[in-house]
């Protein structure tokens, strides 16, 4: 009888913590995916952290100056008002331009950093929450090489990486609010649903006005985030079975409502006014004409991405995030201790259209980004790469998520078989390996920018102080060298001086009356 038991606990019974019943098969080494969530943390995060390090090296050009001129004499609520009634209606693009430009260029060198930081903590808290529904527990090394790849790979991957995270009004508009957009669906995870009425209200008055000024910061950001509210909270529906309530979809509603007041706003400002009195007339944007154009710019824009494959390196390291969640903490499978119970099944027709939900958001959303560029630049618009990342994020994480899915679709299968542990290897490493491979590729171009970055510092430096010596003196024309950087406009971009709107601020932040080519 103790022989029979013997043999069933050897071979009858599962081990907890090999086969399908537990999470790690027998040969499948412990440290491996702890150490490749170094690897890519060390790697990527050096990147961003150079990145942020240049912060310190950024010196004012294209829009810098006028921003710059404007926040010192005017003050935050001056230039606010100034943008409002003049400039473009963006109130809280200039509110915040007037916080960062308040004391001179110290808030520039430091925000790349400031976004860098306030970035990884909200993906990794994001992440922690789709490892949550995943049904595995929290692994910081995993969640932190996703946000520190996926942020490398927006800052350094694309065509204008200057512009994405080291020029402030770049930033502002176009990086700033994918950062706020991280929070802001934490915001509704932690809210939407909560059984205390004034938390649930508090989130909605907090969607809402957040919704509002990102209506008047940034318009591709405001179609795009739209766009994905308004399609999730279309699924979101009760009878759709997703949500057992109307809470989310009310929440989606209020944000979309928050992004149209804003918009409105903008839109109908003095400013906005202007600026569109100055374009020539043109045919409206719905004409066949202007839609086979626009669709052609699309086709451009996903040109120059598609030819970047270092962007996939997001699916890669997901699947190195799916593989940690089901194969950590003994690869529990079921609902994670302290959280809710799951609900009833989820009709698989919803569960499709949700799983394919990024594909409209990306595709649609970059449409309307191309478009929004055409009305609003012309035929060149689509050129300005900075705008891209309202969709290039949600792309990204659109990518970690599906690999992520993989690699928890894959655990899970591998490890039914005790001699899986080969396979669930082989598959961490190549993971690995294509993420790491697609940091790598970033250093060429970090290794550019760092370069230029530092070159262009010294030289500014160095006639920035030859100006104000000579303005000291009571020179009022003064000589000047544009300095190029990150494909911006310097003085002198255009023959015509008094359309040199550029050599204007100039002169305007030395407190002088004009300058001439040095």
């Amino acid at each position: 009888m103790s022989t029979a038991a013997g043999e069933g606990e050897d071979k009858g019974e599962r081990n907890p913590h090999e086969g399908a019943g537990g999470g790690r098969p027998r040969t499948f080494p412990r440290g491996v995916l702890p150490a490749a969530g170094a690897v890519l943390v060390a790697a990527a995060g050096a990147l961003i952290a150079v990145g942020c390090f240049l912060g310190l090296y950024v010196r004012p050009t294209s829009d810098d100056w006028c921003a710059g001129w404007k926040a010192r004499d005017m003050g935050v609520l001056g230039i606010t008002s100034d943008f409002y009634t003049t400039q473009n209606g963006r109130i809280t693009n200039a509110f915040l331009s007037g916080l960062v430009y308040g004391d001179g260029l110290a808030g520039a060198k430091i925000l790349p950093t400031v976004i860098a930081v306030c970035f990884t903590l909200g993906l990794v808290l994001l992440g922690r929450e789709f490892v949550r529904f995943l049904g595995g527990g929290p692994r910081v090394p995993a969640l932190t090489a996703c946000a520190l790849v996926v942020q490398a790979l927006v800052y350094f991957a694309g065509p204008r990486s200057y512009q994405v995270l080291l020029w402030a009004p770049a930033t502002i508009s176009h990086t700033v609010p994918s950062v706020v957009g991280v929070w802001v669906l934490l915001l509704a995870l932690r809210t939407a649903g909560h059984p205390r009425t004034a938390v649930r209200v508090a989130g909605l008055a907090g969607a809402f006005l957040i919704g509002f000024a990102m209506g008047t910061l940034s318009e591709p950001f405001t179609l795009v985030s739209g766009l994905l509210a308004a399609l999730l909270g279309l699924l979101c529906l009760p009878r759709l079975g997703l949500a057992r309530d109307w809470r989310p979809f009310t929440w989606c509603l209020v944000w979309c409502s928050g992004l149209v007041c804003g918009l409105v706003v903008l839109y109908t400002s003095p400013g906005a006014r202007w600026r569109r009195a100055q374009q020539p007339p043109k045919e409206s944007m719905l004409s066949p004409g202007e839609l086979r154009a626009t669709f052609e710019d699309w086709l451009r824009m996903w040109d120059s991405v598609a030819g970047r494959p270092a962007y996939l390196g997001a699916a890669a390291v997901g699947v190195l995030l799916g593989l940690a969640a089901v194969l950590g903490r003994g690869g529990r499978c079921g609902p994670v201790p302290g959280k809710r119970e799951a609900r009833g099944p989820v009709p698989r027709g919803t569960l499709v259209a949700l799983l394919l939900l990024p594909v409209p958001v990306v595709v649609l959303g970059s449409f309307a980004v191309a478009a929004g560029l055409r009305s609003g630049y012309g035929p060149a618009g689509w050129t300005y790469a900075r705008t891209w990342t309202s969709y290039l994020v949600p792309m990204e994480l659109a990518l970690c998520g599906y690999g992520a899915l993989l690699g928890a679709w894959g655990g899970r299968r591998l490890r039914a078989h005790r001699s899986a542990g080969t396979a669930l290897l082989a598959c961490a490493v190549v993971a690995g390996c294509l993420a790491l491979a697609s940091v790598a590729v970033l250093v060429p171009e970090v290794r550019r920018l760092t370069t230029t970055t530092v070159t262009r510092s010294v030289a500014w430096d160095a006639q920035d102080a030859r100006i104000r010596a000579e303005a000291g003196r009571g020179s009022t024309d003064v000589a000047y060298k544009p300095l190029y950087i990150g494909d911006l406009a310097e003085p002198f971009y255009t023959q015509a001086y008094e359309r040199d709107w550029v050599a204007a601020c100039v002169s305007k932040w030395y407190g002088i009356d004009r300058i001439h080519r040095g």
